[in-house]
């Protein structure tokens, strides 16, 4: 008989082999529009009726719902000879899209961008060198190039980097008295995640999003309630282009994606920004 020990070892082996797989049955329920559909139905459905619905074969549907109900992603019933399966609260505030809290976005993002990229995580490692080529069969080895290489792309990553704010935003940017800067710049800002929560939290704030011209064209896909009007966006490299006057520059999510050399070339220029008075807030 296996000890307490010995046990616990043994099922934290297999939980780190079978992650992956726990992954692929969110993402690949998120991508058919299984928690979607369940939304919006208001009422349970049957299996078959869920296939039906989201064009799949009816046994790989069955499969994937009842991997879905043992994660407690899915209620399962059984009611005049049919299953029937519904959302958890859980799946409703997580991974159902018109959620204000949705990670559904990220678990795309996931799925298309990161998983397959750590298949080449061997390789990263043996050879010190940006897999990025190898992965995207692209020339360059830039990977924001490679993102920002079409507009689907480009709206999957501003979506997945909007979703996280939401979630902490508030309870990020209340860690800190911000009430003393009336004119703050989003170094990096996408299309206005951080934005929205900044403006939210300081009423008598104004933020203005510095980033790449290819994201201010990306904002406009992403309306702005009226109360929000405080945010503007102004096209620009950070690495070379002047910064905006503002009274606070903040820099979240942004410098574990460069290098050494590259952060310490952002760091100077947020430094010489910030005249006497002026501060900057790294997330």
């Amino acid at each position: 008989m296996s000890s307490p020990e010995e046990t616990e070892n043994i099922q934290t082996f297999f939980s780190y082999q079978h992650s992956f797989v726990t992954f692929k049955v969110i993402s690949t329920a998120c991508e058919l529009g299984v928690f979607d559909l369940l939304r919006e139905s208001k009422e349970p459905l049957s299996s078959t009726n869920i296939a039906e619905h989201l064009s799949t074969s009816p046994i790989g549907m069955q499969r994937l719902l009842e991997a879905c109900v043992g994660l407690n992603l899915l209620t399962l019933e059984w009611k005049d000879g049919k299953d029937l399966y519904g959302n958890t609260d859980f799946t409703n505030l997580y991974l159902v899209k018109s959620s204000p809290k949705s990670q559904y976005h990220s678990i795309i993002f996931h799925s298309e961008v990161v998983y397959p990229s750590m298949q080449y995580l061997p390789d990263a490692v043996r050879k010190g060198k940006n897999q990025i080529p190898s992965i995207y069969g692209s020339p360059s080895n830039k990977t924001f190039e490679v993102i920002y290489r079409s507009k689907e792309e480009l709206q999957t990553f501003s979506n997945f980097m909007n979703e996280l704010w939401p979630l902490l935003g508030r309870e990020v940017l209340s860690a800190f008295n911000l009430y003393q800067f009336p004119f703050i710049c989003d170094l990096g800002g996408n299309t206005g995640g951080l934005a929205k929560e900044l403006t939210s939290l300081y009423p008598k704030c104004t933020v203005t999003i510095f980033d790449l011209p290819e994201i201010v064209e990306a904002s406009k896909n992403h309306s702005l309630p009226l109360e929000e009007s405080r945010i503007t966006f102004h096209a620009g490299d950070f690495f070379k282009d002047p910064f905006p006057e503002a009274d606070l520059y903040i820099l979240a999510r942004i410098l574990h994606d460069w290098s050494d050399e590259r952060c310490s070339h952002l760091l100077h220029k947020v430094y010489q920004a910030c005249k006497p008075g002026r501060c900057s807030l790294i997330i």
